[in-house]
This record gives C-alpha cells, structure tokens and sequence, in this order.
C-alpha cells in the first residue's frame, strides 16, 4: 500500500535545505531525496525551474502539491506529520508564539542579514521590513535567553529554522556570536538527527566534487 505523506525534498549539501532534511527526520517522514548541484547551475535548469521557478533550494512535492519557501515547508510539513508533536496544533496557547517566530525568520531576520552581508544601507525604519538590524537582533537575543528553546522547553519546528540559520550565519560573521546564540544553535545542531544528516550532507558534497 503506497504511503499517501512520501515527500520528495529537492535538496543541496549544505544549503538552506539542509535544515529542511532535518526536519524530515526529526518527523520519521518517508521521503525520496533529489539532489541538485548549484555548483553545476542545476538549479537553474528548465526541470528544476519547473518546480521553483526561483531556481532555489528547498522546495518539497507531496503527491500534486507542490511548496517552496523555507518556512511554508517547515510549517507544511510539521502540520502533516503532527503525531511528532513539533508544531503547536491550532487551539494551542503556544500556536502564536510558534508562527510568530516562523514569519519573523522570513518578515524580519533574513531581510536584515541580507542587507548586512551585501553591506548595504538600510531603508529608513519606517520603510523597512525589519525596522533596523539591532533591534531586529535583540528581539532574538531576547526570546533565545528565555531558552531554552524558542517555545521555552520544548523543541519544535521552527528551532530546526532558526538553529540551522544561526549556525551559517555566525559562521560568516552576519550575526554575533553571542552566547544566547551560539549555545542555542549548537543546542539544535548536536541532536541525533541533526548529526546524521550533517553526515550525510558531506557524503554528497563530496560525491559532487570534480574528479582527478
């Protein structure tokens, strides 16, 4: 009897897919893996762009459906698999809390680490999406010292979104490593799931790399 929640994940080592990968474990999700190489421009080709006609990575397929955007798959798929209890249910006291931090990720903290990485000039607050970088950072700051997830003490979907982010963007100095932050995302990545899937993510980085 075939299983009406397989997904498929089109996925890239070491991208904001990654996180998306994770999840899919977390969850003990059936799923199938399409590999990209964006080093090949794979994702810019006709196939690809027939799914995501941004040519990016992630984006998922479940039966006819089709999702981009990191945090709609993150929401899509933790409300699909809900018997692994990481997402809030609707009715939930915590449901707000958990979207208000999905549609921060997206509304607020990449545009603003966008900005700082192409070291660009911000819009005056009252245009900007997220107000200005510092408050925008604090905010975060402020909900990870709560800890010691974003929801308090249980994990959830959207601590996959935002540890994986922290990570990269520390990383390349986009964002302090400040210990709020660094113990959070270090708290996400060292789980079991986590850890095989980082394994697994060099496995195929290496298997795109020119031979000879």
């Amino acid at each position: 009897m075939p299983d009406d929640r397989r997904i498929t994940l089109y996925h890239a080592p070491h991208s904001r897919s990654t996180g998306v990968l994770i999840l899919l474990e977390e969850l003990a999700a059936p799923y199938d893996l399409h590999v990209l190489n964006l080093k090949a421009g794979e994702q810019r080709q006709p196939a690809y762009v027939a799914i995501n006609p941004m040519g990016k990575v992630p984006a998922i397929r479940h039966g006819d459906a089709i999702i981009t955007e990191q945090v709609a798959i993150y929401l899509y798929l933790a409300d699909l698999f809900a018997e692994a209890g990481l997402a809030p249910p609707i009715g939930d006291a915590m449901r707000g809390p958990y979207l208000r931090w999905m549609a921060f990720y997206a509304a607020c903290f990449e545009p603003a680490v966008v900005d700082r990485a192409a070291k660009r000039e911000p819009l005056a607050q009252m245009m900007s999406p997220y107000g200005d970088y510092d408050t925008m950072l604090a905010t975060v700051v402020g909900q990870l010292a709560k800890g010691p997830y974003l929801l308090g003490a249980k994990f959830c979907a959207a601590d996959l979104l935002w540890g994986t982010a922290l990570a990269w963007t520390t990383m390349f100095d986009l964002v302090p490593k400040l210990p709020e932050i660094t113990e959070y995302a270090n708290r996400v990545g060292s789980r079991p799931a986590a850890v095989r899937i980082q394994a697994k993510d060099a496995e195929l980085a290496a298997a795109q790399q020119p031979s000879g």
